[in-house]
């Protein structure tokens, strides 16, 4: 009985610790911090993050979305 459990014990830690290491749980913990651009913002969201890290700096941006329905450049950090 005691080695079905060691075993158990030892299968649930792996599959723990490849769960965190391929940081499969990792939730976007990102907050909006700026707006950048003109509105509507006509870019992309590669345009939003260049025009965020221009006026910001990165850190502490570190990534740039283009959306609501009027189009803001949200800058994350």
């Amino acid at each position: 009985m005691a080695k079905n459990i060691n075993s158990v014990s030892f299968t649930i830690l792996l599959v723990v610790l490849l769960v965190a290491s391929t940081e499969i749980l990792k939730t976007e913990a990102q907050t909006f911090c700026f707006e950048c651009g003109p509105v509507p913002f006509l870019g992309t969201n590669a345009d939003c993050f260049n025009c965020c890290k221009t006026k910001y700096g990165s850190p502490p941006v570190v990534s740039g979305v283009v959306e609501g329905s009027e189009k803001h450049c949200h800058c994350y950090c």
